[in-house]
């Protein structure tokens, strides 16, 4: 009878193993269709954008064409050429008009997103907004002037995708305030820029319109995230622009670009219309702020930004409108300075431009005085990187749920997505190795809980009363600082968190702080480069010679900061290095 048995379940047991390794084979071909699919669809979600986007700026070009053959005569090259003041001032006159200065615009950004791939959307709009803007009697501070934004500022009508798949095809419903006030002062904006995606790196990269290049050197990126404006305004296709700067993303690709920017105080200007992959984080504050070729430019800008239509629109903005009293002063100045933070060594061109600068403004009749900026290292990892990554790193992943992540922002992306309890044995192995490594898997924990969070906030506010009462002691006017430069090649900021805290304590502090380009790398910086070991000569110091190594004749900046609410001391200071220098450069 058992042998009965036996016999009767092992052709049984036979076909249940057919069975199993039936199903199995199926499940394994239905993945591999489903995720095939799903590439497919991604793939071609992509090449329909790209393709949206070519016929853009076929459109500008098509626009362009019929213009200059209705008006031959008009030389689109000595418009671009044109600073600000210049432009605005021969609007305002009549010797040129918005049409004129429109279409040079929209042609020279044609040009230069052929060579950078720095344009994401075109504002069709603009030649309406141009019809009608020629009709009114009352003309703004900004009349006529053609504005690029990021492509993170809403625009109605059009997408605001922060290089995000699923945000494509998701018309905007109105305009951020940013740009209804910029329209009622006259302005028009025509094209949107490139981002990194999710807006969390300095690279300027994402799946969906790709990679931008740097105007001066296609070997280099343009910084990020607002490094699509850098780009495009660097490389003379837009004379004024407007990005959003979170731990330096106005101010890097200024500095990378060699153009001006201002990172004003949390809230000066309205932040409300602006598409984000961090809604909520409040550890520190991002901001909106203008870029242009040159200081005036910036101050030009937040004059006309600073009216009673911005205070209307967003009540949460302080009715402070702009003081150019304080703009035009001509006072002494007390000016604090360091070249090092004592957590990043900044390059030896970037030391060099600090040192300088000083030594003009010392002979121009301020007073320079040294500052050390406190406890950097703690203010890097316990206070910037566990505030950005406080929920350790959930929100990040569900906006990339489904979506293809940019090469630029897989490495932090890896790190978010490993268990807590992982990350922990990381940051515990790699003490010992690589201190700064694993502060960095550490802070990636996040705070683990609200009381933490909270305590996180205020240890924040802690260290913001220290470091104002240091600069109160010292009777400090302003600050002078190292920007993050020269450019770095590609594909290096998405490796190296860590060159971000020589911006990011600008926002930890909420204190404006603006970029002006200085000097250029040299040969004899390029040769100290080499033998750059920075504070701890580890892997950090190590990355940032090799991102910075082959950037002979770039430009670099240096870093100008007030207290808050002081953006008209701060341009005024801006002013002041930007006009030595051109000084000392015609002798």
């Amino acid at each position: 009878m058992i042998a009965y048995n036996l016999t009767q379940t092992a052709p049984e047991a036979e076909f249940t193993t057919y069975l199993l390794g039936t199903i199995l084979a199926c499940s394994v071909v239905t993945i591999a269709l489903i995720q095939w699919a799903r590439k497919k669809k991604i793939a071609q979600k992509i090449e329909t954008a790209r393709a949206k986007r070519e016929n853009k700026v076929k459109e500008m070009k098509k626009a362009v064409a019929q213009f200059k053959q209705q008006k031959p005569e008009e030389d689109g090259e000595s418009i671009v050429a044109l600073s600000l003041s210049e432009l605005s001032e021969k609007l305002k006159n009549g010797s040129l008009s918005p049409d004129s200065v429109l279409y040079a615009y929209m042609e020279k950004a044609v040009e230069v997103n052929e060579e950078l791939n720095c344009l994401t959307d075109f504002f069709h709009e603009c030649q309406t907004e141009l019809q009608e803007l020629k009709k009114t009697e009352k003309k703004g501070l900004l009349y006529g002037i053609p504005v690029s934004l990021k492509e993170c500022i809403d625009y109605k009508g059009h997408d605001s995708t922060t290089g995000i798949l699923k945000r494509l095809d998701q018309p905007l419903l109105e305009d951020s305030v940013i740009v209804q006030v910029l329209k009622k002062q006259g302005a028009i904006p025509f094209v949107a820029t490139n981002v990194p995606q999710t807006l969390i790196c300095y690279d300027c990269s994402n799946p969906i319109y790709g990679e931008t290049l740097n105007p001066l050197n296609h070997k280099k990126g343009p910084g990020g995230s607002s490094g699509g404006e850098g780009a495009l305004i660097g490389g003379g296709g837009s004379i004024l622009g407007f990005g959003t700067d979170t731990a330096g993303s106005i101010r890097i690709p200024s500095g990378f670009c060699g153009i001006c920017s201002l990172k004003p105080t949390g809230n000066r200007l309205s932040n409300h219309g602006l598409s984000e992959c961090l809604e909520g984080m409040k550890s520190f504050v991002s901001v909106t702020g203008p870029m242009a070729r040159d200081v005036d430019s910036l101050a030009l800008c937040m004059k006309a930004l600073l009216c009673e239509d911005m205070f209307h629109l967003d009540p949460a903005v302080p009715p402070l409108p702009f003081n150019n009293e304080i703009y035009t002063s001509s006072s002494p100045l007390r000016i604090g300075y360091y070249e090092s933070d004592g957590f990043l060594m900044p390059t030896p061109s970037a030391k060099r431009a600090v040192a300088e600068t000083s030594q003009l403004l010392q002979k121009a009749g301020h007073t320079l005085i040294p500052f050390s900026p406190p406890k950097m290292e703690y203010v890097f990892y316990e206070l910037f990187l566990k505030g950005i990554m406080a929920d350790a790193g959930t929100t990040l992943l569900d906006h990339l749920k489904g979506d293809i992540v940019d090469p630029s922002l897989e490495p932090s992306i890896k790190i978010h997505r490993l268990p807590v309890w992982l990350k922990k044995i990381f940051a515990f192995v790699l003490k010992p190795l690589a201190p700064r490594f694993a502060k960095m898997y550490s802070a990636a924990c996040g705070t683990g809980s609200v009381k933490n969070l909270w305590r996180l906030h205020a240890d924040a506010q802690h260290y913001c009363r220290e470091y104002i009462a240091e600069w109160m002691r010292l009777k400090l006017d302003v600050l002078l600082c190292p920007a993050l430069c020269p450019a770095f090649t590609i594909g290096y900021p998405g490796q190296f968190l860590g060159a971000v805290s020589v911006t990011g304590i600008f926002n930890i502090l909420n204190f404006p702080a603006g970029i002006v380009p200085v000097t250029t790398v040299t040969q004899e910086d390029e040769e100290q480069l080499k033998h750059h070991k920075g504070h701890f000569d580890d892997s950090m110091d190590h990355f940032l010679r090799k991102a910075a190594e082959g950037g002979v004749g770039l430009p670099v900046a240096v870093q100008c900061v007030a207290l808050p609410w002081q953006e008209e001391l701060c341009l005024r200071f801006m002013k002041e290095v930007e006009q030595l220098n051109h000084k000392k450069k015609k002798n």
